[in-house]
């Protein structure tokens, strides 16, 4: 990991870093807003593994419930996105010595190439997928998911 070293010793460097670290008020701030959009984005997420699982809203197509769920899922992954920089930034070199940071980023990573790819395709078809994959498919994502919020939670504790 020590060629991204310069990616980290520069987003430590930035008069955003720097402004962050200067205040008492920004982290916290900036934090509260990171993770209200990690609840919304998880809560939006484990509502459509659940419709995947058949536990709730049966009535409803499961392109319906990912179509109405997607502007939470878009809106918050951009928050957690933009706010989870500038938090990064603030303490880059903290971060590159941490392990948890790093699984964290390994979650993000893949729950992210999970979500757009595979889980994506599924969920914006007309077809219902069959109960095996479907609640495979479920599984996963809250296992990729909840790894980027378990990450994230040991950050300040490792």
């Amino acid at each position: 990991m020590h060629y991204l070293l310069p990616f980290f010793k520069w987003s430590d460097s930035t008069w955003l870093a720097e402004t962050i670290r200067g205040s008492r008020l920004y982290f916290p701030i900036i934090e509260t807003f990171h993770l209200l959009a990690l609840t919304l984005l998880f809560g939006a997420i484990l509502m459509l593994n659940l419709r995947l699982c058949r536990l709730v809203m049966k009535d409803l197509p499961v392109r319906q419930v990912a179509s109405d769920l997607s502007p939470w899922l878009s809106w918050s992954l951009a928050i957690i996105l933009v706010s989870g920089f500038m938090l990064f930034s603030s303490e880059a070199m903290k971060c590159y010595a941490s392990v948890p940071f790093q699984a964290k980023m390994l979650f993000l990573f893949a729950a992210m190439a999970y979500h757009f790819t595979i889980y994506r395709k599924v969920t914006n078809t007309d077809r219902e997928p069959k109960p095996v994959w479907s609640v495979a498919l479920a599984l996963i994502s809250v296992v990729l998911w909840l790894g980027v919020g378990l990450g994230g939670r040991g950050i300040g504790f490792l």
